[in-house]
């Protein structure tokens, strides 16, 4: 059986843009959509009514959510095949729950409780940075309107470690499944100290970081690339911090994909600093990869 792609819904403009965001995205896979409402404080109007039919007001709410955002997939994608569930915990942890189950997580930047000067929800960055699936959290352009592949181009931000090798395997994947273009890019500075004036020395330092960038790329694309052939690859080397090349090459990609690291403890998955910030401004969404 195949498993689901989970939606977290709340009703909010971002939450409905994440439902059909994965609705396309579950046709392409020809996969469930399972969409859940997790809450355990909030409290809605309509108390008389709810006891009328014998459900407390929450629990209308929460169902019409579901409900809403199901017919919405319908309308959408009436091909996907659907369940929805209300789940009686806070958001974050049941929805960590619901990765261990999931071929994929997806969110909208921000829920309902979110402020409009928030980057990024408390609950879309938390639910990234611990489950044990993929999380796609929509950023940037994910109006419904232009599809999951308006620029044909899925971008992959290649890093160190272990980590990085399931971060390029489903780039890979999610271009194959769109017939779009990879671009994988990785990073490199030359620091400071390591520079030069010295006429003969000039440029050394530089070459040498740039040259280990590129091995670097090709190590990690490698096997990945032979067992997806028909994905057309653009590798490159870009100077400066991986956050800026990252985020300046997101403004003409349909997804930014990267990979994030698995950290000891209760902790579980941890988001380094280029995960962190593609999540907080990139310009379109963003999938973070956990590794191993």
């Amino acid at each position: 059986m195949d498993m689901p792609l989970v939606v977290g819904v709340d009703g909010s403009e971002p939450s409905l843009h994440a439902v059909d965001w994965a609705a396309d995205e579950a046709a392409l896979r020809g996969a469930p959509l399972r969409l859940v409402f997790a809450s355990l404080w909030e409290r809605y109007e309509g108390a008389a009514l709810a006891q009328g039919l014998g459900r407390t007001s929450e629990q209308l709410f929460a169902d019409r959510i579901v409900e809403a955002a199901a017919q919405r997939v319908n309308r959408r994608r009436p091909e996907v095949r659907t369940e929805t569930e209300v789940l009686r915990d806070a958001p974050v942890p049941a929805l960590v729950r619901e990765a261990r189950n999931a071929s994929l997580v997806v969110l909208g930047s921000r829920g309902r409780g979110g402020i409009a000067e928030l980057l990024l929800g408390s609950v879309s960055l938390a639910v990234a940075a611990h489950a044990d699936s993929p999380v796609i959290v929509l950023r940037g352009r994910h109006d419904g309107d232009g599809g999951i592949a308006a620029h044909g181009r899925v971008l992959l931000g290649v890093g160190e470690g272990e980590h990085s090798s399931a971060a390029v395997r489903f780039a890979f994947q999610e271009a194959g499944r769109r017939g779009a273009a990879l671009e994988a890019v990785r990073a490199w500075r030359c620091p400071a100290y390591e520079t030069t004036d010295h006429p003969l020395m000039a440029g050394e330092p530089a070459r040498l970081h740039e040259q280990g960038a590129v091995e670097m790329l090709e190590t990690a694309m490698t096997g990945a690339a032979a067992e997806y052939p028909a994905v057309k690859v653009h590798g490159r080397t870009a100077e400066g911090t991986a956050r800026k090349v990252l985020l300046d090459a997101s403004a003409s990609a349909d997804l930014l994909v990267v990979g994030a690291r698995r950290g000891g403890g209760h902790f579980g998955l941890q988001l380094g600093r280029v995960a962190h910030t593609v999540l907080h401004h990139s310009a379109c969404p963003v999938a973070v990869v956990p590794g191993g």
